[in-house]
């Protein structure tokens, strides 16, 4: 499995690494939302992980972009801020998930439960 993480903080890029499941041997990364749709185009990641907050363009605006330009794209949002309001927004988006940065342990059952359906 292949895995794109999107965030502009490093050490985030780091720990979400160790939150992935066995079954991923590539990961890709960039460090904006106004890069994720060259990143997506160059690897074909089967997931990107997401943030919300960043500098020059947000996670749901860069997920919006790939949705538009590859519709069966998985992504999902791992962000800091779990209201429902950008929740919402963010499944309205296309999102197949959304994970609290505090609840890591949640991506890997997304990531797996997605890929067998």
């Amino acid at each position: 499995m292949k895995v794109l993480i999107v965030d502009d903080n490093r050490k985030v890029r780091e720990l979400l690494r160790d939150y992935l499941p066995a079954s991923v041997d590539e990961v890709f990364e960039c460090e904006d939302g106004d890069k994720a749709l060259e990143s997506y185009a160059r690897y074909l990641p089967d997931w990107v992980l997401m943030d919300w907050e960043m500098p020059v363009m947000d996670g749901i605006a860069a997920a919006k972009e790939i949705i538009a330009e590859y519709p069966h794209a998985n992504i999902c949002m791992v962000t800091a801020y779990g209201t429902e309001e950008l929740k919402k927004e963010a499944f309205d988006a296309g999102v197949l998930g959304f994970v609290i940065k505090d609840n890591l342990f949640e991506l890997e059952a997304i990531l797996i439960s997605e890929l067998e359906h």
